[in-house]
Parts: structure tokens; C-alpha cells; sequence
């Protein structure tokens, strides 16, 4: 048998209380208490064997030394600490029968659990010359077994003993809490030993009702437990938490409100540590909800909710539902920026938001196009995660890009409840509870510790530096905005985002050439359509000289020459030039191109050769899509240019060859 058994016994069928006590010489220990008189009915040590440090666990239990004779057992002795002929000593071991020591339980806590004095009329002769007929004789025997004679005359006759409010039906209200301030312990006054005081006397109290008024007298106190009210409180409070168990709040001092409280956190009016979470949340919704709190008590349930529900281990869904907003969002953002692969962009660029600062979603970069902006930050974040190495201590050593902006994980002492009159049930019982990654809660020989990212390890400054780089280089890519230059100590970020914005403008050259269909007969149409209206344009003159062979030649010839004179020699470099093998443009597309590439006007060049703009634009177009993806000449009346963007990529195709 397991001493927690005896304790588990009694406490259940009497209502014991297990308290604990330290000694200097004979360490800690533990006692049965009378829940009425608090007198210590039984004692529970363990000792330790020099020799071979093996531990025996024993018991003086106040049941009478007569059970040593009704019960012969080997586990059964005299007291090994206290004495008198009260006190039986206990050894727990597989020899212990439950059924013997329970036994001895009933003994210790009184016949039938009957408390009080037992009165004897002695047994004295009604005409016995010694007897004094005027009075009877009384004899009271005490706890400590001393008999007291008042006279006698009298046959025996046992008086009742006194109700013990652990087994009547119903006693005063004024008799129950006198009882229940019986079981205070006026040792030294601690934090623990109040919190020891609060959860027993709490436990007496658990089902008690009341109908007394609470008439707003002024309570108030830190820390506040039954002991801090007098009477009248008292009912006044538990008449009140009789109306709450039954959903009706009304206005209470805050004082006596954080009682009710702190019961529910150290369990009492809760079976379960979810029924008394559930029980916490009705007491926001219709306590402070209805105005009758104030925000520093929400404050406080809140913050207690949450670590109630890590000290219990609950589902972690549950406990994350309670963290505060700022903790919440800080391991939501360590979550995403530590894999940003497994995120959306929306919730990349939310995180670095989170740590960077809220400034950057008004970005002129967002404000264009909100989805493109939050990709093109999400994508330079991840390119940087990847690839990028920082230095990150005083030893100059190299991390990942996360690890340089927020540090690693450290773990710290932390105190739940320790705001709260709350006492730990199994403290000393090992725990571990991971309610994420980022987030660990162990208990380890009664302390709790957390491993988590600290802010003050956070290197705000650095994020801040990649979030301005990346805002400068994009609004330079997408063209909106106020221009802006960067900074010497942002240059460590510029490769990652000229990465991402290269990688953004093939991905356009891309779906733009999945868009975009050649249609071969209707550009002949267009061909069609331009010549019918180029016939209109001219004058019956001008047709007669374009159909005349030797006119035609001349023309061509003179305006030839004029296009060479306004080209620098344009024509006679058309007449030599061969385009390069890998691209589809004739002797004139290519000449046309190079003027263009060296600023000049090609206009006179493209009359000369009597050839519409619109529809030279559109062969250059067609013949380097499949190079550029994107038109390279644009047509504006009869003034041709080359798009800004793809100058140097044409620079490349014709291999620096401008001239040539």
C-alpha cells in the first residue's frame, strides 16, 4: 500500500487535510489534520537508510495503541516519533493492507465520525452512605483521556456527541464558517502557506450556498482569500457565488470577484481543469462583459487563462486560442519567416510587417498593385533566407538570414500564476509542453522553464535595413513612387533582390509569349489593306512616276542618296550588313534597328524606301518575340523608338554590333 492511499482515504471520507510542514532537524513532512479543529491525527515521514539509501516511508497514526492487539500485523508498531498511548506507528510497504489501515482511519477520526466530549454519570449507589444525593457525579473524559468527577448518583448515561458538520445534513451558516476558520494554519505567514489556507478552507466551502445580501460594503485587499473578510462578507460572497454557479452575475467588489477566481484556478466548484477554463470564460463574458470588472482585471484573467492552461497541458489548439495578441502574432511571424515556402505571400509579407514595422504596407509598391508587391517582397525574403550568410556575434561567425534577424531560442525561469493565489497540484512531477516550435514549456524538480525567442536578441534594425532595400530597388523596377537612393550599409541585400526582379521579368517575357498568337493571314491582310491605302494617299502624278521603270529607278536612287545624307551612311551600311544567323530580320529591319539602337532618325531611310513605320514596327516585333517576348519598337505616327527596357537585351543580340 502507497501513503497516498491513506491521505486519498481520508480526505474523501472526512474531509482530512494533508498539509505540508518543514522542520530544520527533521526535514519535510506531512499531516492528517482534523478539518474542524485542525488537531494532527496522523503523521507521515520518510526516512532514508544510511546504509543503503533506501527509502521507507511510515506513519504515526492517533488511533489508540489497543490496535496493536486487535490487529497483529508486522507492518503495525509503536510510534516511531510521537508518544503517548494514543499514537500507532505505520510501515508502508507491500505488506501494508489497505483494509487494516483504513480501519485504523476510522478510529483516529472519532465512532461513526462523532466529534466531542463523552459523559459518564458514574455508576454510584442511590442510598450509599458516601454518595452525595444532591448532585449527580459527572465524569468527562477528554481527548487526552483525563476524567473530570462533578458528583454522582446517577446510573450511565452517554450524552450525544456534537454534530460534525462533515456528516450533518445542514448546519448554520454562522457554525460553517466558524468551522471552516477552525482550519486555518496561523503558522508563519508565506505566500504558500496562504495559498495552503485559501485551497483548504476553499475545499471545506466548495458546495456551500448562501442567501445573504452583499450590501457594496468596501472590501478590498491584495491577493484577497477568505481570511481577509469577516463574516458578513463572507456570506455575502458566497450567496453571490451561489447566484453566479446559476449564470446570474451582479456587481461585487473586485476584491471578493478575484476569489471566485482563484477558486476555479486551484480547481474548487471544477472537476476538471476544462470545466474550470469554461467556467473562467462565462466569468468574462458575463462579469466583465456586462461592466462590472475593469481592464485590469481582463488583463489579468487572461494572462492567468493562458498559463492555466499550460500548467494543466490542455490541447495545444485550445492554449494558443488564449495567448495574447502581440505573443500570438510573434510566433505566428517566427513561424512563417523560419519556412516562408510553406506560406502564402500575404502572410510573408505580414510577418516581416510584424517585426519591421507597419509603415511598409503603405509602400507605393503595395499601393500599385497590392498582390504583385506582397510577391515581390515574399519572393526577395525567401531568395535571402535561402542564400544568404551574415555575420551574427562578437566572434564574427556566419548564419542564416533568420538567425541573424532574431537570434535562437533561450530558455528562461518562468513563474505561472505567480500574480495569482494558486497553488500547483503534483509540482515536483516532471512535464514537458510544446505548445509550438518556438514555444517549450518544461517543469523540471518544481520549477518551470521556457524555451522561446527573446526580443531582446531581435535585430529590428537589420530587418528594417532589408525592408527599405527591397522598397527602394522595387519602386526603380515597377516605376512608382517617390524615387529613393540606398544606403551604403543596404548593399548586402541588393543581389538577392536584383535575383527576384530578373527572375520577375522573365516570368512576364514568359506568359506574355503564352498570350500573345501570330496570326500569318491576317498580318497578309494588314500587308493588303496598307498597300489599298497607300494607293489612295498618292496623287495620279506620283502613280505615274512609281509605274514609269526609269523614273522609278531614278527616285529610288535620288531619295536613297538624301536617306544616306540624314542616316550618316545608313544606306550604304544596309547595302553591307548581314544580320546575325539566329535572327530572323532582313538587310533593312537590321539597318532600321541600329539607327535606332544609335539614336538616330530612321524616318528619311524608311520613305526612301517607300515603307510604312507602323508596319516596319510590327516586322521587327514579330521577328524578335521569340528572343524578347515583348515588343521592342514602338510606333508612334510615323516616329519610331526602342522600348527603354530591352535596349540592352538587343545590344546583346547583335553582339555589340551597332555599326557593324
Amino acid at each position: 500500500m502507497r501513503p497516498e492511499e491513506l491521505a486519498e482515504y481520508a480526505g474523501e471520507k472526512y474531509n482530512m487535510v494533508l498539509r505540508e510542514s518543514r522542520n530544520a532537524y527533521l526535514g519535510s513532512y506531512y499531516t492528517l489534520n482534523d478539518p474542524v479543529t485542525g488537531g494532527i491525527l496522523a503523521y507521515l515521514m520518510k526516512e532514508r537508510d544510511p546504509l543503503t539509501g533506501a527509502e521507507t516511508v511510515r506513519c504515526d497514526i492517533k488511533c489508540g495503541e489497543n490496535a496493536l492487539s486487535e490487529f497483529p500485523r508486522p507492518y503495525l508498531s509503536p510510534p516511531f516519533r510521537m508518544y503517548g498511548k494514543k499514537w500507532v506507528g505505520i510501515t508502508f510497504d507491500e505488506r501494508t493492507e489497505p483494509e487494516v489501515v483504513y480501519k485504523l482511519v476510522d478510529r483516529a477520526a472519532g465512532p461513526d465520525g462523532k466529534y466531542g466530549w463523552t459523559f459518564v454519570l458514574d455508576p454510584l449507589p442511590l442510598h450509599s452512605d458516601e454518595a452525595d444525593t444532591t448532585a449527580p457525579v459527572l465524569s468527562a473524559e477528554d481527548d487526552d483521556g483525563l476524567k473530570l468527577h462533578f458528583g454522582g448518583g446517577y446510573n450511565d448515561t452517554e450524552l450525544p456527541f456534537a454534530a460534525d458538520p462533515r456528516v450533518a445534513g445542514k448546519v448554520s451558516a454562522a457554525e460553517r464558517i466558524r468551522s471552516m476558520r477552525r482550519l486555518y494554519d496561523h503558522g508563519r505567514e508565506t505566500p504558500m502557506l496562504k495559498t495552503q489556507n485559501f485551497c483548504r478552507q476553499g475545499k471545506f466551502m466548495e458546495d456551500y450556498e448562501d442567501d445573504a445580501p452583499w450590501d457594496e460594503e468596501m472590501f478590498f485587499c491584495y491577493y484577497p482569500t477568505y481570511h481577509d473578510m469577516n463574516t458578513k462578507q463572507l456570506r455575502g460572497y458566497f450567496a453571490w457565488r451561489t447566484r453566479v454557479r446559476k449564470g446570474e452575475y451582479t456587481r461585487i467588489a473586485l476584491s471578493a470577484a478575484y476569489v471566485y477566481i482563484y477558486e476555479l484556478l486551484n480547481g474548487i466548484g471544477a472537476k476538471t481543469p476544462e470545466e474550470s477554463l469554461e467556467k473562467l470564460k462565462a466569468f468574462e463574458t458575463g462579469f466583465l462583459d456586462a461592466g462590472f470588472g475593469d481592464a485590469r482585471m481582463r488583463q489579468y484573467l487572461n494572462s492567468w487563462m493562458y498559463e492555466f492552461a499550460v500548467v494543466n497541458r490542455l490541447p495545444r489548439e485550445l492554449t494558443a486560442s488564449l495567448q495574447g495578441k502581440d505573443q500570438a502574432r510573434m510566433d505566428t511571424g517566427l513561424t512563417v519567416l523560419r519556412e516562408p515556402d510553406q506560406h502564402t505571400d500575404a502572410e510573408v509579407f505580414d510577418a516581416l510587417c510584424t517585426f519591421a514595422g507597419k509603415k511598409w504596407r503603405d509602400s507605393p509598391v503595395i499601393a500599385a498593385d497590392k498582390a504583385r508587391g506582397m510577391h515581390l517582397f515574399g519572393e526577395i525574403w525567401r531568395n535571402a533566407a535561402a542564400h544568404c550568410r551574415l555575420e551574427y556575434n562578437e566572434l564574427l561567425t556566419e548564419t542564416d538570414l533568420f538567425t541573424a534577424c532574431f537570434g535562437e531560442k533561450r530558455t528562461t525561469f518562468w513563474y505561472p500564476l505567480s500574480s495569482a493565489v494558486f497553488l500547483e497540484q503534483g509540482k515536483f512531477t516532471n512535464a514537458d509542453y510544446a505548445l509550438n516550435e518556438f514555444r517549450v514549456y518544461r517543469r523540471r524538480g518544481g520549477l518551470w522553464r521556457m524555451e522561446a525567442y527573446d526580443k531582446a536578441n531581435f535585430k529590428p534594425a537589420r530587418l528594417r535595413s532589408f525592408m527599405r532595400a527591397a522598397d527602394v530597388r522595387l519602386r526603380q523596377y515597377l516605376k512608382v513612387g517617390r524615387p529613393m537612393e540606398l544606403l551604403p550599409e543596404e548593399s548586402w541585400i541588393v543581389p538577392y533582390i536584383d535575383d527576384v526582379i530578373e527572375a520577375d521579368k522573365k516570368a512576364l517575357r514568359e506568359a506574355a509569349r503564352q498570350k500573345i498568337r501570330i496570326d500569318p493571314a491576317g498580318l497578309e491582310k494588314i500587308r493588303a489593306d496598307a498597300t489599298i491605302t497607300l494607293g489612295r494617299l498618292l496623287t495620279e502624278e506620283e502613280k505615274l512616276e512609281l509605274t514609269a521603270p526609269d523614273a522609278i529607278g531614278e527616285e529610288t536612287a535620288e531619295t536613297a542618296e538624301t536617306a544616306d545624307k540624314a542616316g550618316h551612311g545608313a544606306g550604304t551600311e544596309a547595302a553591307q550588313a548581314v544580320a546575325p544567323e539566329e535572327l530572323p530580320l532582313d538587310e533593312i529591319q537590321l539597318q532600321i534597328v541600329r539607327m535606332l539602337l544609335r539614336g538616330e532618325d530612321a524616318g528619311a531611310f524608311i520613305k526612301a524606301r517607300r515603307l510604312m513605320p507602323s508596319m516596319v514596327a510590327d516586322g521587327v516585333n514579330e521577328a524578335l518575340f521569340d528572343e524578347i517576348g515583348d515588343n521592342v519598337i514602338l510606333c508612334d505616327g510615323d516616329d519610331l523608338s526602342l522600348a527603354e527596357d530591352y535596349i540592352e537585351d538587343i545590344e546583346r543580340l547583335l553582339g555589340g554590333q551597332i555599326n557593324g
